[in-house]
């Protein structure tokens, strides 16, 4: 990882942590698993400053059975209506209860958490990949590149046109190339498989399953082209206590909730 990227690192780390109540502004069933969830604090202040690539800590009180917050990485945050967009997947009876938020109804949150996404020195040409709900995070960064004069392009990959996701709201940003497992919308085939792969890169920034980011980390390498990713390892405290996240690294083992989500791929043992 380079000298900037590290420092900013640091800086990110550094970020005061808010723990707030939200009330949900929007609640919107995207699909057979998935929602989007626009909220605003409830007392009206300014959102809290984050960067693209950060996550929050997403209490669940109205589930008998969820004792620990959720973990969620930040969708979209639109200053113009101080609102912060969560895009969640239905994985299971506190992700279902967030889905079946009303507008109105309060939730707390802990944020910003983690490492965000390096985007200061960002120039040319970028790639951001994504693969089911993946793509949460790259929605933001593209604002926040583009915004930069960063020649934004999207990859995303899903099972089928039926779950793919936002990419309507993606294409503000850049042009969208897709890839399906079944072949029913763009190429056929895996992400890495799609037609991008032809093209030079000057940076690739990538979230999703963990056999498509290796995968993607594999091209970057043969490339040799600056490649972040976006762990998603399983967290329960989000602040590095408890030890659920740890990640081996070529500097040995580290908590992604705190030392991630975003790493260089380098930083990584994905050698392979």
């Amino acid at each position: 990882m380079s000298n900037f990227a590290t420092e900013t690192a640091y800086y990110i780390n550094l970020m005061k942590k808010f723990i707030l109540n939200f009330v949900v502004k929007h609640n919107e069933k995207l699909g057979d698993r998935f929602g989007l969830l626009k909220l605003t604090p409830a007392d009206n202040s300014p959102l809290p400053p984050a960067v693209a690539g950060q996550f929050v800590q997403v209490g669940v009180d109205g589930s008998k059975n969820t004792f620990l917050r959720r973990p969620i990485s930040i969708n979209f945050i639109d200053h113009d209506t101080n609102e912060i967009w969560l895009l969640i997947r239905n994985a299971g009876e506190g992700t279902d209860h967030l889905l079946s938020l009303k507008p109105g109804e309060a939730v707390n949150m802990v944020m910003p958490l983690g490492n965000g996404f390096p985007t200061d020195d960002a120039t040319g040409r970028v790639l951001l990949a994504g693969g089911g709900v993946g793509i949460a995070p790259l929605l933001y960064l593209g604002k926040v590149l583009k915004d930069k004069g960063v020649d934004v392009n999207y990859l995303i990959g899903a099972r089928s046109e039926r779950e793919l996701l936002m990419t309507d709201l993606l294409e503000k940003y850049g042009p969208v190339n897709i890839s399906t497992d079944d072949g029913s919308k763009g190429d056929p085939g895996l992400v890495t498989e799609n037609h991008v792969w032809g093209e030079k890169w000057d940076r690739i920034y990538c979230c999703g399953p963990a056999p498509m980011m290796k995968g993607v980390a594999r091209k970057a390498r043969q490339n040799s082209t600056e490649c972040y990713v976006s762990l998603e390892n399983m967290m329960a405290c989000g602040v590095g206590a408890c030890l659920c996240c740890v990640e081996k690294t070529v500097k040995g083992n580290v908590c992604v909730c705190t030392e991630g989500p975003v790493f260089e791929i380098n930083q990584l043992t994905w050698q392979d």
